[in-house]
């Protein structure tokens, strides 16, 4: 059917529209979708599609649910064909071309839905539970459980193959699988394991003693006869040897559908949470005694493994994968453009940025204030780079002046240099960052075969990064997401590739010829930035950007989705809504006590169906949702 005919026949009417085989494609390609989902940048609009997983059926029953963007006296000035033509002020800009195939679809649906006689919109909905997946220790987990099951401190993870990151973190179970080279890394640490071991053997009851902690739950019988007659070959290296090569001790037994082995489960869970090891042997207790079976017995280990270093651990592991602290610690940096940049300068940059979220946990701070704290952590390295006096001692608390600009993790030099190029900084890629780490939304990827060279400095007319970034504008398929991104790198300009702070741009213009001297000028710099989307966000410094972030429903949700992709290893889901409601509610309503935000994580992932009985009330604390514009 040629596209001429097919425009005329959807809005006339003779054609029977299916939205799933007929608008759907329109929207996709539209790149409606990547931006109006459950984390996308146009997530606390009206508009939000189902999620990519969701089955045709549920896609079917969305396209009814339209109807409230229909306007039934005159579906032509609906904002459902409206807003993707940009006819009608849209934060994604032009998205449909006026008069194509796929506005006419988009003007089709809206003209069935406004002559439909349904009484209501469907609703689609995703069956409740997630999916049951094993998951396997990640480094850090399997260096901390050898070192509290066997007292060694080699940290035999570094010889590993490397970790992915995916999701933004590396606990997410997709990326989890066991190479044929990280199954023989496990091999060869299982045998040195073994062979240093100094513990005590204490006879074949060492069998049992020993599987018990290795594998987190009691030994099955069968688990009993095959150690039992390893222990009578080898003797206890060689139980320790195979137990550290099963798939019992390598991955984490989270759920299990033998019955007494679930209090074991639910203390495993527990452990990995809150420690990123094995349970010690308080909670493997209150497992036999039946103490976790209920919220006050969990509620109660709670406060207690909370009260324990190895809480700090933990939260620890967790901001480093957050803040991508493996990125600021191999980051590379032109030694000509910052001559003050060395390995120990990086690692003092994560340190920071270490120290204020422990000092905003750990001292029961207020942890919005992550993004607005007026001090900071510094050595003499950081200072001198911030042009602040030396501190007294190293990593001394320091009072940032407000003239400096700086608040917070947003003017800390560890996310200023590692959203940074080699030699000079990125709007995109500090844009990018704050969308999808502290909104946790997820931008859409660039259209395949995209031109993502910036024009090359001429000495006739230098131009600041904001300057050549407008060639993303010229190309609505680029300026739709860029206009997401870029001005929220705008307003942190006047920070250079390493966190400096610069009144101005130094450009080295390019040489035609060898002999010729490198010719350096100086541009002022435009900081004026925005978010679009949150309404009165103008900001030209961190410090100021950072009380936008910290004011946030959006934000404020994003730390407790975040702590959940961590901990849980994958996305959420619209079944875990209404978990994750209440856990933000009770955030909020702790005035952000991330401790408080952790009792109330386990007690409502540990006891979910609770949480469909008061997220009415939890919703209450949830914010309102903002219209993008």
């Amino acid at each position: 059917m040629g596209r001429a005919v097919l425009p005329f026949l959807l809005t006339s009417g003779l054609w029977a529209q299916s939205f799933v085989n007929d608008v759907l494609p329109a929207i996709r390609k539209a790149g409606c979708t990547g931006c109006h989902q459950p984390n996308g940048v146009a997530s606390t609009t009206r508009l939000v599609f189902p999620d990519a997983g969701a089955a045709v059926e549920e896609w079917d029953a969305y396209g009814d649910t339209l109807r409230r963007f229909v306007d039934k006296s005159a579906p032509e000035k609906s904002l459902l064909v409206m807003k993707p033509a940009n006819k009608a002020p849209h934060g994604g800009g032009e998205r449909i071309k006026p008069g194509s195939a796929e506005e006419a679809a988009l003007l089709g649906w809206a003209r069935h839905l406004a002559s439909s006689d349904a009484a209501a919109s469907r609703t689609f909905t995703r069956e409740a539970g997630e999916k049951k997946v094993l998951r396997r220790l990640t480094h850090s987990q399997y260096d901390r459980t050898v070192r509290d099951l066997l007292g060694d401190f080699t940290l035999p993870s570094k010889q590993f193959p490397p970790e992915d990151f995916i999701e933004g973190f590396k606990t997410q179970y997709e990326g989890q699988s066991v190479s044929p080279i990280l199954a023989e890394a496990y091999g060869t640490a299982a045998e040195t394991l073994a062979a240093n071991w100094r513990g005590e053997d204490t006879g074949p009851r060492f069998v049992a003693e020993f599987g018990k902690r290795a594998f987190r739950r009691p030994l099955t019988k069968e688990e009993l006869t095959e150690y039992g007659g390893l222990y009578k070959a080898g003797r206890a290296r060689l139980v320790i040897e195979a137990m550290l090569q099963s798939p019992a001790f390598l991955y984490r037994m989270e759920t299990t559908t033998v019955k007494e082995h679930q209090p074991y489960a639910r203390a495993t869970r527990l452990s990995y949470m809150l420690w990123d090891t094995m349970p010690d042997a308080e909670l493997f207790r209150a497992a036999e005694r039946g103490e976790l079976d209920t919220p006050a017995g969990v509620a109660g280990q709670v406060k207690r493994m909370l009260a324990d270093g190895k809480a700090r651990q933990a939260i620890d592991e967790f901001a480093s994968q957050w803040f991508r602290f493996d990125t600021v610690l191999t980051m590379v940096k032109e030694r000509r453009s910052y001559p003050q940049f060395t390995r120990e300068l990086a690692l003092a940059m994560t340190e920071e940025t270490r120290r204020l979220v422990a000092d905003l946990v750990w001292n029961d701070g207020n942890f919005m204030d992550l993004y607005t704290a007026g001090y900071t952590f510094l050595n003499p390295d950081l200072a001198s780079l911030y042009k602040l006096p030396p501190p007294t001692e190293e990593f001394a608390r320091v009072d940032l002046p407000d003239a400096s600009g700086r608040a917070g993790v947003l003017g800390h030099a560890s996310f200023l240099a590692m959203t940074s190029k080699p030699s000079d900084t990125s709007i995109t890629a500090r844009g990018l960052f704050v969308r999808e780490h502290f909104l946790c939304q997820q931008v859409p990827q660039p259209p395949p075969g995209v031109n993502a060279n910036l024009p090359v400095q001429s000495a006739d007319k230098p131009m600041t990064n904001r300057e050549r970034l407008q060639v993303h504008l010229v190309n609505p398929a680029c300026a739709s997401c860029h206009n997401l991104i870029d001005p929220i790198g705008y307003g942190l300009e006047n920070f250079d590739g390493v966190g400096a702070h610069r009144a101005s741009m130094r450009i080295d213009l390019p040489r035609y010829n060898r002999r010729e001297d490198v010719k350096t000028v100086e541009i002022p710099i435009d900081a004026a930035g925005w978010i679009t989307g949150i309404r009165e966000s103008d900001f030209a410094t961190p410090r100021t950007l950072g009380r936008i972030l910290a004011d946030n429903p959006q934000c404020q949700e994003c730390v407790v989705k975040q702590f959940f992709r961590f901990t849980m290893g994958r996305h959420e889901t619209p079944a875990d809504k209404p978990v994750i409601d209440r856990i933000v509610a009770d955030f909020r309503q702790s005035g952000f006590r991330f401790q408080r935000m952790l009792e109330s994580f386990v007690q409502w992932t540990e006891f979910p169906a609770r949480a469909g009985q008061v997220v009415a009330k939890g919703n209450q604390h949830a914010g309102s949702r903002r219209e993008v514009r």
